[in-house]
């Protein structure tokens, strides 16, 4: 992922220099383990424990020799170990893959952590916005069209509950990635005790995986990367929410503009919604991360590695990602503007159309009868407000005295207050309050 992308505390996890510690963390445990049951040496624990995880640059000169990362790496750790002979155990009944996959859940679940950091962040501001408007009216919409009125809270509980359980599923997706393997080349423990493998893994507070060949199945890594794709795809809701608000014709919500802010190097007046653009533009990058990484499931026999360049791509692009994007939409929600007039402005602008539905319930329930008298009545009346622009009160009026109708005014006044529509969301606010 570029830098543009990159926050510190994530690129970190994915750095190399990151990754190269969380390998000598590993092998250091091994080492340990395997001096506990009396397989090593003792005294080679503690020399391989202060030896230094080697640089980058010192691991990438070897590997220009070798075409090896993990043989590169041990050579150049054994290279700070003191005395040298020392890091003769390291690596001691291993395979690069248990190295490599082990390593690698603890990356994954560091990057998730992270994750669900600023997603319970993000719970919480969609949760405080919504319930600071849930008497805030607007007009509903589907098909982009107007339906009936609605609260704006009620659009952003919706948000706030879809982030929530794509923030639980992550959670789930954590302990699918938190799996240690130390079984060996093809994974039959042919020169390791799996008691080693146990040691480790409740050293680094996950699980030993149920089993293994020379690779940890990639169902998990692929739950994980689809549980990522979720979230995006959540985040981006939110953001196509706030463009389709923010358009020219609508006007009823803003991002965040700075003072010195500029929209446009042509244009002085404008202001975009570059915030949930970009957002929708990093979200089709998290999702082209699933299908490749699912692709690495399939695996020759015990193991290839046709997964392992998709991985070295995939599963920091979409964390990385993600973490932008969490980041990014915690700063548009919690700066949005609501601007409650134009929203009751467009409510209202279609003169009453948007109880037509209300008003045909109410019309049956005056003793109209619905198929023959009711719709015909309200589907001319609002045939005529769309051609003419008068009130629909008007023209149902109109038409009824037409047809020789007779209707209660009153039963459709309070029929038609917007406030009516929205009454029973209070229990839906009530378990939104509660969401944590």
């Amino acid at each position: 992922m570029i830098e543009r992308y990159t926050l510190p505390e994530m690129g970190r996890v994915w750095s190399e220099a990151h990754k190269y510690e969380l390998w000598a963390r590993v092998e250091t445990l091994v080492v340990e383990a395997h001096a506990a049951a009396g397989t090593i040496p003792e005294s080679a624990v503690e020399p391989v424990r202060k030896a230094a995880p080697p640089t980058p640059e010192a691991v990438a000169a070897i590997e220009a020799v070798t075409q090896h990362d993990v043989i590169a790496f041990l050579s150049a750790w054994a290279d700070n170990t003191e005395p040298r002979e020392a890091a003769t155990y390291v690596h001691f009944g291993m395979t690069s893959s248990d190295l490599l996959d082990t390593a690698l859940a603890l990356q994954l679940t560091e990057a998730t952590d992270l994750l669900l950091e600023k997603a319970d962040k993000l719970v919480g501001v969609l949760r405080d916005h919504a319930l600071a408007h849930r008497a805030t009216l607007r007009v509903g919409r589907t098909h982009g069209i107007h339906g009936e009125p609605d609260v704006w809270g009620h659009r952003v509980a919706d948000f706030a509950f879809g982030v929530a359980r794509s923030r639980d599923r992550l959670r789930r997706a954590r302990e699918a990635v938190g799996v240690v393997a130390i079984s060996g080349a093809v994974g039959t423990y042919s020169n390791i005790d799996p008691a080693i493998e146990t040691f480790v893994a409740a050293k680094l507070g996950m699980t030993a995986a149920d089993v293994s060949t020379q690779v940890i199945l990639r169902d998990g890594v692929s739950e994980w990367v689809s549980a990522l794709a979720i979230m995006a795809t959540v985040l981006e809701a939110i953001a196509l929410e706030v463009r389709h608000g923010q358009r020219t014709e609508v006007r009823e919500l803003w991002e965040p503009f700075g003072k010195g802010q500029k929209g446009s190097s042509a244009m002085p007046h404008k202001k975009n919604p570059i915030i949930s653009e970009r957002l929708a533009g990093l979200a089709r990058i998290v999702r082209a991360q699933v299908v490749p990484v699912m692709e690495g499931i399939p695996l020759w026999h015990e193991r290839d590695i046709s997964h392992s360049s998709t991985e070295r791509i995939a599963l920091p692009d979409a964390s990385i990602a993600v973490d932008y994007m969490l980041n990014l939409t915690i700063r548009l929600m919690s700066g949005l503007v609501v601007d409650p007039d134009r929203m009751r402005h467009n409510l209202d602008s279609t003169g009453g159309l948007v109880y037509s539905s209300t008003v045909l319930l109410e019309l049956v329930e005056m003793g109209l009868e619905r198929d023959t008298q009711a719709y015909p009545l309200t589907q001319r009346a609002s045939m005529k407000t769309w051609e003419t622009g008068r009130p629909f009160r008007e023209t149902l009026r109109e038409e009824a005295a037409t047809a020789g109708l007779a209707i209660d005014e009153a039963r459709l006044d309070e029929a038609t207050r917007p406030e009516r529509f929205v009454q029973r969301l209070d229990g839906m606010f009530e378990k939104l309050a509660k969401l944590s």
